[in-house]
């Protein structure tokens, strides 16, 4: 063979060495990937179902301060959390040592203040269980038990970015009215034999009260993150107009995805597939109003898109609102993990491990079973969205590996 020859197929052979190499370790990459996925879901599952309990193991025997450590950059919990259990039931039945009228908003909500200083948000009960909201995704009042329900699916899809949420009934007679501001003790009044307010915000009105059952008030209560954390408000690039007959951009412009790619914090860094984990949340909720997200402040695009605000779910088991997923089928682009973790979750095991989550909570159960099988019967359109992608631009463009290190030291 002649020394050209030679050559060439040294190359040849060099070339086809350094392509099986690369191969084998992306393979191998992958593998490992999916198996790590694979045990957190398990992980996940061993630790579903958190019983309330007074009983704090810990170095930090203050509830408060064990959840303010667990805040980092890209999560608000940590993976496991055997203090969980005792956290919530601290939230459920400290006592309460003032009352004020919420933060600004749309919506009726009182911040308490519990035994210890911490801060949180008590959201009442407006409706039953079986009761369907109809109209627009996004109407009615807030679901009190919509908050509990998002932060148990926030654990089940290992997002680990929404603040604690626990059910609680507190005693307006006794518990609140006591230790109220007077702006909020003014929006007191009795109908029948209930004790009811309305509070200040947006749409808070005298005629439409929230009332107790008696002087008994179920809700829920959201733990506050800590002030050390300030938060940044965004505009979500795929918010709504909520004006009759004007589409956002987004509605009608199929290359819109194309232009968020290229404006901060969006066109680097994981915001845009925190955006589209969001989605893939939110539809399954049912939550058709995040016109605006939360951050940590100066974060330059880095910190989690923190799942804030899911009270405007739960509303109507029937409706399932497809505009909810823009951003999933616009970009066609998902993180391997929240793929991974969806695959997981069918075949009912999502209902399942949701119903299980729940059945220790104050206000069990949470949910009616018609929602609970319409979270199930959302999964399916996620993952059917999700195989319209990678049939059309292939897996490796669709499936996004993104694995940022999480501390909490």
């Amino acid at each position: 063979m002649k020394l050209k020859q030679r050559v060439v197929l040294l190359a040849i052979l060099l070339v086809i060495f350094i392509f099986t190499k690369v191969f084998l370790i992306d393979n191998l990459d992958t593998s490992a990937a999916n198996r790590e996925d694979q045990r957190a879901f398990h992980r996940m599952m061993a630790g579903l179902r958190v019983e309330l309990v007074s009983k704090l193991d810990h170095t930090l025997q203050s509830p408060w301060e064990i959840a303010a450590q667990w805040v980092v950059p890209r999560e608000v919990y940590p993976e496991e959390t055997p203090e969980l259990g005792a956290i919530m039931h601290a939230m459920a039945t400290k006592k309460i040592i003032k009352a004020d009228v919420g933060y600004k908003g749309t919506q009726l909500k009182t911040l308490l203040i519990l035994e210890g200083g911490q801060k949180v948000v008590f959201k009442p009960k407006r409706y039953n269980r079986d009761y369907v909201v109809e109209g627009e995704p996004y109407a009615g009042y807030d679901r009190h038990n919509a908050e509990v329900a998002a932060f148990h699916l926030d654990r089940i899809l290992g997002f680990r970015r929404a603040p604690l949420v626990v059910g609680r009934f507190v005693n307006l007679r006794t518990e609140i009215k006591p230790v109220a501001t007077e702006q909020l003790l003014s929006t007191f009044l009795t109908i029948g034999n209930n004790t009811c307010f309305y509070g200040k915000c947006y749409y808070c009105r005298e005629t439409e009260p929230a009332c107790a059952d008696g002087d008994t008030m179920e809700g829920s209560v959201t733990l506050w993150l800590p002030d050390v954390w300030p938060l940044q408000k965004h505009r979500h690039p795929w918010g709504r107009t909520y004006r009759e007959g004007k589409l956002a951009r987004w509605e009608y412009d199929e290359s819109y995805c194309d232009a968020v790619k290229k404006t901060s914090p969006y066109d680097s860094g994981p915001r845009l597939l925190d955006i589209i984990d969001t989605a893939v949340f939110d539809y399954l909720i049912g939550n058709a109003d995040r016109h605006h997200y939360e951050s940590f402040q100066d974060d330059e695009g880095a910190s989690m898109l923190i799942l804030l605000d899911n009270a405007k779910s739960f509303g109507n088991p029937s409706l399932d609102e497809r505009s909810i997923l823009a951003p999933l089928y616009q970009c066609c682009i998902i993180r391997v993990s929240t793929w991974n973790r969806l695959n997981s979750l069918k075949n009912g095991v999502l209902k399942s491990a949701l119903k299980s989550a729940m059945a220790h909570d104050p206000i069990s159960p949470v949910l009616s079973d018609p929602h609970l099988d319409a979270v199930d019967q959302r999964l399916l359109s996620v993952l059917a969205t999700v195989k319209q992608c990678t049939d059309q631009f292939g897996m490796d463009a669709v499936l996004v590996e993104d694995r940022m290190p999480l501390s909490h030291l």
